[in-house]
This record gives C-alpha cells, structure tokens and sequence, in this order.
C-alpha cells in the first residue's frame, strides 16, 4: 500500500499584500472597471483571464457552478456563449438569474458579477461565431452538452459525422441550440486582498436612481 501524504489545509495560507483599492482608485462605471482588471489581468500574464466560474440554481434552489469564458463586456451586461440545451442554459431559463465570479488569484483579485440574464440576439452570437475556429464551430454541433453518453467513441462518432457534413462547405452555420446569454448586473463587486483578511471590497449596486458605490466590511 503506497503512503500518501495528506495537506494541511487548515495551515494553508497567504498574506495577501500585493495591493488595495479604494474608491478613488475606481473607474466611473462598473464595466469601465471590470474591462480595466480584465486588461491588467490579460498583461500580467495569467491564463485565461477571462475565464469566470459562472453560478446558477434549478427552480428547487440547487446551486451549480462551472468555468465559462467571457465574450463581451459593455454597459449593457457580461456575455457568455454556450449550448441553450445545457444544465446550465435550463437552470437560466429557468430562474433568469446568475452570478459569475472573476478569480484572479495571482493579482490577489476577484470580481463579481450578479444579475438577471437574457439571451443575446441572433446578430451578436453571429459575429462571435465567426469568430470562433472552425474545430469549435463543429464541436458546438457535435456535442449533446451536459447530456450522458456511452463513451468517448460516441463523441468522436459525432465529431466525424459532422465533419463530414460540412466537409464541402466554407463556412459552418450557428447551430439552433448555440447562441449567447447576457448577465444584466444588479450587483458588481471587486475584492482586493489586503494583510489580515482585512480586504477591501467595493461594490456598484443598481438601485432606483441609477448605480450606487458601496464599501463592503470583509
């Protein structure tokens, strides 16, 4: 029997003393300042700075979560592209509500993003779909997304037979079950870690009158 060595989780920590944040540091508006970490984020080098653990609920109040990439970013909302027929889409569908989370742990940063959701119009999922590279485009249609399957021979099966039915074809259409959704914030909050848990979080929430800057205790 080979010996393994357990973590210590409870002595695991960090100082967290790369920065801080105050309400001077921010930008005018909520998206202003989510495109500038997501910038600063792209320019240190870290990967998949736009990669966001997306969070959603089934109507029985059932929490899932999973890493997404964010496509758009404006004014209006956060942008996501995925498979309308998925847990994640269902649960969407279901409670038109999420919330997604920008983990950027190297900068000792965090952002989120909680809000309404809408799907995003047949125009914009276009021009992002032809963005995409033409193995993304196929996989989109080959794969059943969050359904269960036999094996991995059936996804490659499927792989192959929609390659083959667009193999004399220059572009490859969006699927009817592919498109976008859009998180409409509520509630936007960027967490800078400080020394002794005592971080700074700030947080632009949407009321009557238009978005309101709150500090938020640790």
């Amino acid at each position: 029997m080979s010996e393994t060595t357990n973590i210590a989780l409870p002595s695991m920590r960090v100082s967290y003393e790369q920065g801080s944040l105050t309400e001077g540091d921010l930008a005018a508006s909520w998206h202003e300042q989510l495109q500038l970490w997501l910038d600063q984020a792209a320019g240190a080098g870290l990967p998949e700075p736009n990669a966001m653990v997306l969070a959603t609920s089934d109507t029985e109040g059932r929490p899932s979560s999973r890493t997404v990439l964010a496509k758009g970013l404006d004014a209006r909302g956060l942008v996501f592209f995925t498979n309308y027929t998925s847990s994640k889409s269902h649960d969407l569908m279901a409670t038109r509500y999420a919330s997604a989370t920008f983990p950027w742990f190297a900068m000792q940063r965090q952002a989120h993003v909680r809000g309404t959701v809408e799907k995003v119009g047949a125009e914009e999922t276009a021009r992002y779909w032809e963005s995409r590279p033409r193995g993304s485009q196929i996989g989109a249609w080959a794969s059943p997304q969050s359904r269960v399957v036999t094996g991995r021979s059936t996804l490659e099966s499927a792989l192959n037979k929609i390659e083959r039915q667009f193999a004399d074809s220059d572009r490859v259409p969006v699927p009817p079950h592919w498109g976008g959704w859009r998180i409409r914030p509520e509630e936007v909050e960027f967490w800078q870690g400080r020394r002794d848990r005592m971080h700074d979080r700030l947080r632009f929430r949407l009321g009557r009158d238009g978005w309101d800057l709150q500090r938020v205790a640790p």
